[in-house]
């Protein structure tokens, strides 16, 4: 009777610890599938506090700014924005975009990447700030949710400080270990020093050569120079993208800038969002925007319609 009892004491023992087991499992994974409330608010400008700002160029800065706690999501979602509240030399309010570097996956803080013109009303503002100061944040803006798997490859042609929503997006794509989509970046700038995230966009390249492509383009490059020389030209296209198809798409054609910048012929603070076709005809609601003079622009357009890639797979105003 005696070793009866033992052996249901046992068995009660057994049954108890694996039910803690499983409850303390499902706990475990009902955390780690919920994600952070984002700390963004799309009508009002929230204060975010500046705890690093690191100079990589003369002109260009990356700024750190710290969330409320240490596990906080920004609450960005790929592709999309914020606005960031300034005061230019005048003392002016000042609002411009700005398409931050890192991911939701990066707990704790955001970061941007400025580069900062000698006129540039919210460059002013950037340049003045010190460790210490606060930053008023609203979003997110934009219409674009990236859905992963939603083309097979991506087309992407920046230019100046519009490298920033590519590598965003890019970076998200390629960390997801079940997405499999590719991203063929031509990257143009003036000279080598204005290569922003170059550091970055070159690990990335190493770390996922059949995934990620880029071809650096410069209007004014060094004596010894192994990328494209000039303007994007519909050869580099041809030759650095995934060609014409229904399932393949072309997303940015875009420039942000504060300034006119007769060498690439571009100018003014333009922003990007994406559309997207799949093969079977399913089309996002969401197209490339290009904002501010147009040269660059009309030229990658006439470059794309030469090429054959139809309207659904590029859009400009």
């Amino acid at each position: 009777m005696e070793f009866l009892q033992g052996q249901r004491l046992e068995t009660t023992v057994a049954v108890a610890v694996a039910v803690v087991a499983v409850a303390a499992g499902a706990a475990y994974l009902f955390v780690r599938s919920r994600k952070p409330k984002g700390c963004l608010d799309p009508d009002n400008f929230r204060e975010f506090k500046l705890v690093q700002k690191r100079q990589l160029s003369h002109n260009v800065a990356k700024f750190k700014f710290v969330l409320p706690t240490p596990t906080s999501a920004l609450g960005l979602p790929i592709g999309q924005h914020i606005s960031c509240r300034g005061q230019d030399a005048a003392g002016e309010e000042i609002i411009k975009p700005y398409t931050p570097t890192t991911l939701d996956s990066d707990l704790g803080h955001f970061e941007l990447v400025i580069k900062m013109y000698p006129q540039g009303r919210m460059s002013h503002h950037f340049r003045e700030m010190k460790v210490g100061d606060y930053l008023s944040v609203k979003g997110p803006k934009g219409r674009f949710k990236y859905q992963p798997g939603q083309v097979k490859a991506f087309g992407m042609i920046a230019g100046g400080s519009g490298i920033t929503p590519m590598f965003q997006v890019t970076r998200a794509i390629l960390e997801n270990p079940e997405d499999n989509t590719k991203v063929h970046l031509i990257y143009a700038n003036v000279t080598y020093d204005d290569i922003l995230l170059k550091e970055e966009l070159d690990s990335m390249a190493k770390t996922y050569p059949g995934r990620f492509k880029i071809y650096y383009v410069l209007n004014q490059p060094p004596e010894t120079w192994e990328g494209g020389v000039g303007f994007v030209s519909k050869e580099m296209i041809q030759a650095h993208c995934p060609g014409p198809a229904a399932d393949i798409q072309v997303n940015f054609d875009c420039l942000i800038t504060e300034d006119y910048s007769p060498e690439l012929g571009i100018g003014s603070h333009q922003l990007c969002l994406f559309k997207a076709e799949s093969q079977h005809g399913a089309v996002s609601p969401f197209q490339v925007l290009r904002c501010g003079p147009p040269p660059m622009n009309k030229a990658m357009a006439a470059h794309l319609d030469y090429l054959g890639y139809t309207k659904e797979m590029q859009f400009q105003f």
